[in-house]
């Protein structure tokens, strides 16, 4: 039996495990629509194709399962861009159909023509045309099976003629899924217990890569009495049930995860590629163990790199170790990191109901969301509450844009979230300016009946930004925003809306937007003077921060210095 190319892609990537794709309509991929809808593949509608691959990508990243989005030749396709990069480095198996014209205008500068090749070979793992009728098939199993092993985004180029040529599609190509066994040879785990035996004192990194090991790392750090920490990607699947947690490193960080890394002998670090090499000890003695042997020794020099799978290679070096017996490494950083989760609870608190701070909004939150909840947070200050603030319990999930820092990537990626997950409760922690950036989605929330709850943290302002120009010591500019009532235009879309200005109104109100039918939004008046205060303060930072002071009363705003001084530090 012939079919057509676009009805056996659409099969291929269905039995590759894909259930809906995400796009808008339209000329070149109208055939591709139409297989669609014979199918049992649910095509959702959005209103801007970056809301459609940010969906898509959540969607991918949560389940771990095949998530499609498609779009037209030209801007249809050019649409995506943006969050194809953010799901393809966080991870996330999407394939992505980007259609051309057809191929009897391709090369004479047809409307709407362009390389798409060009364009999203940086940024996917499988990028293909399918050039022949009979290559349908084989490269759409291909391209999935490309974004499953390899975690990432498959493209595959379609031009809009070749989805109606007919294929007789003989051969059964599939996915296959395979689950090996990977860790150090024999030598080098060896090595590596030695190392480690020797060592006096130990602090484990922990990274995504070891998000299916948790087990075995909270094994090692009994057995090497060693603290855990963390990247911000792993707080979900490394802080719940660990009694060796202490936190993260980095600039969202807090200071027992500082601490324990610059104090220890050996810094163990277990499947992290964490970006930023201030962060990593000086003139210590760094193992890392990677299953991507291009990772090792990129961020810092290591006294030894392996490649193995986190949890294998754990499990190969427990019987090799000595266990520790010696715990005052291990007890210093947990003492300290008591005192940095008070230091959070003690931020959360307001005495002056008119401020709310954007602390007490995300704890608040924490206590009253569900216990399986599933949250995205805008890149910005919502991001570092939701990392801060929020607990990982083991069954609550969490999605940021930790690798691409995109703005506006919360309640996209919450709608894949939502429509995957429709039983689970879908919370998006937005920023006011990255809500507006892409707002014409709200309507897909309704149109597709997606019960995302939106939180807002409204403080006017591009307020990450204005901290970065604080902390350098300029004065914050074009960072104001001129926002609309969010409630209100909640409303006119069809979604529930409550706006809070008084933290004596807060409780009550978020009760009643978690507890709404469908798709709802929680608009909320923070304070605008909010530092991120690192784990670490530098005398750089010090001076720079003065330096904006100094800056800002002689520009007149003497009020704002009194005020960031009383809201961040007199507290």
């Amino acid at each position: 039996m012939t079919r057509t190319v676009a009805e056996v892609v659409i099969d291929a990537l269905q039995k590759a495990g894909a259930k809906r794709c995400w796009g808008i309509v339209g000329d070149t991929i109208n055939h591709f629509t139409d297989a669609i809808r014979k199918s049992d593949v649910r095509w959702v509608h959005v209103r801007h194709e970056e809301a459609g691959a940010l969906a898509a990508g959540g969607e991918a990243y949560m389940t771990g399962e095949l998530a499609l989005c498609a779009g037209t030749c030209g801007p249809g396709s050019l649409h995506f861009v943006n969050g194809i990069f953010e799901s393809h480095r966080n991870g996330a198996p999407v394939v992505l159909i980007a259609s051309d014209v057809a191929r009897t205008e391709v090369g004479l500068n047809f409307p709407q023509e362009l390389d798409q090749r060009k364009i999203y070979e940086q940024t996917s793992v499988f990028c293909e045309y399918i050039s022949h009728p009979e290559q349908a098939r084989r490269i759409a199993t291909q391209a999935a099976q490309a974004a499953l092993s390899k975690r990432g985004v498959a493209v595959i180029i379609v031009n809009g003629d070749m989805f109606t040529q007919k294929t007789e599609d003989r051969l059964a190509w599939h996915v296959h899924r395979p689950a090996p066994v990977l860790r150090p040879s024999d030598a080098e785990m060896t090595a590596l217990a030695e190392a480690l035996n020797k060592a006096g004192t130990v602090t484990i990194y922990a990274g995504i890569g070891a998000r299916e090991a948790a087990p075995q790392v909270v094994k090692l750090a009994a057995a090497l009495k060693a603290p855990v920490v963390h990247t911000s990607r792993a707080k979900e699947f490394i802080e719940p049930e660990n009694p060796f947690n202490i936190g993260m490193t980095g600039i969202l960080g807090n200071r027992a995860g500082v601490e324990a890394i610059d104090a220890a002998d050996i810094m163990l670090c277990l499947g992290t590629d964490f970006a930023w090499t201030q962060f990593y000890p000086e003139g210590k003695h760094v193992i890392q163990i990677d299953s991507d042997a291009a990772h090792l020794g990129r961020r810092a020099p290591v006294g030894l790199g392996l490649v193995g799978d986190v949890g294998d290679t754990i499990e190969a070096l427990l019987p090799r170790l000595q266990p520790l017996e010696d715990s005052t490494h291990l007890d210093k950083a947990l003492k300290q990191w008591a005192e940095d989760q008070r230091a959070y609870e003690k931020s959360a608190e307001g005495k002056d109901p008119a401020l709310i701070h954007p602390q007490t909004v995300a704890h608040m939150l924490d206590r009253l969301a569900a216990e399986d909840a599933l949250f995205t947070a805008d890149g910005g200050s919502p991001m570092v509450w939701l990392l801060r603030h929020l607990t990982a319990n083991g069954n609550r999930r969490f999605l940021t844009s930790l690798l691409h820092g995109t703005m506006a990537n919360a309640y996209p990626q919450a709608m894949g979230l939502a429509a995957a997950y429709p039983r689970r409760q879908v919370i998006a922690m937005c920023g006011d300016g990255g809500m507006s950036m892409l707002m014409g989605d709200l309507l897909t929330l309704v149109q597709e009946k997606l019960p995302v709850k939106l939180l807002i943290f409204n403080n006017s302002s591009l307020g990450f930004v204005e901290m970065e120009q604080r902390v350098e010591g300029l004065l914050d500019s074009y960072t104001d925003l001129q926002n609309p009532d969010f409630a209100r235009l909640a409303e006119v879309c069809g979604l529930r809306g409550w706006k809070v200005e008084n933290a004596n109104d807060l409780e009550g109100a978020m009760q009643s937007w978690l507890a709404a039918e469908g798709p709802a939004l929680l608009d909320v008046k923070v304070n605008r003077v909010e530092l991120v205060m690192p784990p670490k303060v530098t005398a750089g930072q010090v001076a720079s921060t003065a330096l904006f002071g100094v800056k800002a009363v002689l520009d007149g705003r003497a009020g704002e210095v009194v005020s960031l001084l009383r809201d961040n530090f007199l507290r």
